[in-house]
């Protein structure tokens, strides 16, 4: 037992690396250059076992990282030399270009942003900078005017793949109707392909309990293209017994975004198709969009109903005041019931006017997601054509990223 203690010593000390730290970087830059990257890396990380604040090592590590698409490790690396040098300009540059190829557009106009708070007027990264902001419009995302060194520090958070989220909403009418609640679980993963979003939705209205299962797919087709999937099942009366989704969305220039797709639902009584489209446009700190959907076929003419948001962005895209104003018939299928019996369908022949104000941070010290809205309602009555009711509804949403 002494014996293998000791032979472990001996080849835990041959692993601990004692060379000349200069001759070992030189050595491991001219592999690098050459492609021999694993090895280099082999010996640049043995350096900072013993050297962990030569940062010419450490900046090569990252580089050669960045140098392989392994993107979240150089970013890890670089940070570590930032966070304890914020005047080394040949850092800040290698570590913003790293985003850049990644197309993480924010988190380079944020580490663009620290860079220049430390290194003013610097022409290389005020390029640097304007590279981000470029490739931002490109992708339709909201450029604010109040970026701070906030963005930087909070540059692995905008990298979490994953999130759970769950909400809770009800719905409270002056006449006729008994309150409605509804509560949503829902995962989202982020892929090269695109998001994910399994979701489980629970209704109960009218003393009537159900559960429709969701999945959203958002897939990636070019820097400018992408698009929306949605498929929904449910044995309930209170949802469709199918409902499916797709749409195409392209971002133009002049930060504008437009789109075009459809919706089928499936009820017993009804096949309802639905088709929408969608224009947006940012500008500075604000998002304007407006969606029609148009739904054939309704008394041999055609029903429209329309969606009008507007959103002020508050330090970053994931934090914002909003507004929701809708007109038409009800796109999102509010039931009601007639007597005692449930008609989901006939909510597509209605009208109704609604207005919800929205509002959501993420926290001080951690990534996380809180949302808040609240809206007020005026939606015809089913049996009494001409005669309005009062809704007013509230929901809150939590969601978790890791």
């Amino acid at each position: 037992m002494l014996i293998c203690l000791y032979g472990l010593a001996c080849w835990g000390q041959d692993l601990a690396y004692n060379g000349n730290p200069d001759t070992s970087f030189f050595t491991a830059r001219d592999l690098a250059f050459e492609g021999n990257r694993p090895v280099a890396r082999d010996t640049l990380r043995s350096i900072l076992t013993k050297y962990p604040d030569y940062v010419d090592v450490r900046n090569l590590l990252a580089k050669t990282y960045s140098w392989d698409k392994k993107y979240d490790e150089a970013r890890k690396e670089f940070n570590k030399i930032t966070s304890v040098e914020p005047k080394n300009k040949e850092v800040w540059v290698a570590a913003i270009k790293n985003e850049l190829y990644a197309e993480q557009h924010y988190i380079a106009l944020g580490l663009a942003n620290k860079a220049l708070n430390h290194l003013p007027s610097d022409s290389d990264l005020q390029s640097l900078r304007e590279q981000a902001l470029k490739g931002l419009s490109e992708f339709g995302i909201p450029v604010e005017s109040k970026e701070t060194e906030t963005l930087a520090e909070t540059s692995e958070e905008k990298t979490l793949k994953n999130s759970i989220g769950i909400s809770n909403a009800f719905e409270i009418f002056d006449i006729a109707y008994e309150p409605m609640m509804y509560t949503s679980l829902e995962y989202q993963r982020e892929t090269k392909a695109g998001k994910i979003i399994p979701r489980l939705n629970y209704g109960n209205r009218f003393e009537i309990q159900g559960l429709q299962y969701e999945l959203d797919f958002y897939p990636k087709f070019s820097k400018k293209f992408y698009g929306y999937l949605n498929y929904g099942i449910s044995k309930s009366a209170i949802f469709p017994n199918h409902r499916v989704g797709a749409e195409v969305f392209a971002n133009w220039p002049k930060n504008m975004e437009i789109s075009m797709g459809m919706r089928y639902l499936d009820f017993d009584a009804l096949k309802a198709n639905i088709i929408t489209a969608c224009v947006a446009i940012y500008q500075g700190d604000y998002y304007f969009s407006i969606r029609p959907y148009f739904l054939p076929n309704i008394n041999k003419s055609v029903g429209f109903s329309g969606n009008l948001l507007a959103r002020r962005y508050l330090k970053d895209g994931s934090n914002y005041l909003g507004i929701n104003i809708g007109m038409g018939y009800s796109p999102e299928l509010r039931q009601l019931l007639d007597g005692d019996e449930l008609l989901a369908e006939t909510v597509l022949y209605i009208e109704s006017q609604q207005a919800i104000l929205e509002y959501q941070f993420s926290g001080k010290k951690n990534p996380n997601l809180y949302r808040a809205n609240l809206g007020l309602g005026r939606q015809e009555l089913i049996f009494e054509s001409g005669r309005f009711f009062w809704v007013v509804s509230a929901g809150i949403t939590y969601q978790v990223k890791f």
